[in-house]
């Protein structure tokens, strides 16, 4: 059902791969609630995914980006405008990689070349894209930027490895660009703690289905799905959200603020 939240707003998604991605189901969501948007992906991303097939469905175009490089963020930060015809409303980062992760290797014995391409994609990437997006006063007064995080960025996950440091520096970008954006031009920015979700990239973490199962045991209302995610973003870009700004907001069924469940401490006598 659209309550046409996003009427009028025009916005960027980053990270869309395919239906089961949190950033597809946004882009989704936020064409329903009206808004006109610009799909964006790095281009090994946009081989292997299926982004032609979504921007279809919101009738948008779509410009390949290394978020890794200043030169193709600024080049996508002008297309968006040059598209839309003046700055946008707000911006989707769901951008996440871990080499260390998606080879096995351990957190202490951290390969570091692949920790600092992890860092620059999963991190540093949101400070790229802002710092781009100032420069060419690229945001409208009173736009929204959310970066999708996780809760290892406040407590130690062990599997979840050297993208708990990603998500810890990338939630104290949020809130330092938070606060120059917002003195700036009022633009806020937000970081969103999501339960752990059955996406493309999130499985690709070791144990990540028994981790799924303890965490809906742990959250009183069970685990957020990434339709859930979505429709808390398209919140969090509409004018019902004007003064929330550098936040960690936790949207993971009351996971992050519960000690134990009896459900957990049942399975745990078995």
């Amino acid at each position: 059902m659209s309550h046409n939240l996003l009427k009028g707003k025009k916005g960027i998604i980053f990270g869309a791969l395919d239906e089961k991605s949190i950033a597809w189901k946004t882009a989704l969501r936020c064409h329903e609630e009206g808004a006109e948007l610009l799909l964006t992906n790095a281009p090994v991303a946009m081989r292997m995914g299926e982004i032609k097939k979504l921007a279809e469905a919101v009738n948008a175009p779509v410009v390949p980006c290394d978020v890794s490089s200043n030169e193709d963020v600024d080049k996508l930060i002008e297309e968006a405008m040059k598209h839309f015809g003046g700055g946008v409303d707000f911006i989707l980062h769901s951008i996440g990689m871990s080499i260390n992760v998606r080879k096995g290797i351990g957190y202490t014995e951290n390969n570091y070349e692949f920790t600092h391409k992890g860092f620059d994609i999963s991190a540093l990437s949101l400070h790229r894209v802002l710092a781009s997006a100032m420069k060419q006063d690229a945001i409208n007064e009173w736009g929204s930027v959310v970066a999708l995080s996780y809760i290892a960025a406040q407590r130690v996950f062990p599997d979840y490895n050297d993208m708990a440091d990603n998500k810890a520096i990338l939630e104290s970008i949020a809130r330092n660009f938070g606060y120059q954006y917002g003195v700036k031009k009022h633009v806020r920015v937000n970081t969103v703690s999501q339960s752990p979700t059955k996406t493309t990239a999130g499985s690709g973490v070791k144990g990540f289905d028994g981790f799924i199962n303890y965490a809906e045991k742990m959250s009183p209302l069970g685990n957020a799905t990434a339709d859930d995610c979505a429709n808390y973003c398209v919140t969090l870009f509409s004018d019902m959200t004007k003064m929330v700004t550098m936040q960690n907001l936790f949207h993971d069924g009351g996971f992050s603020y519960t000690g134990v469940t009896q459900a957990v401490i049942e399975q745990m006598e078995k």
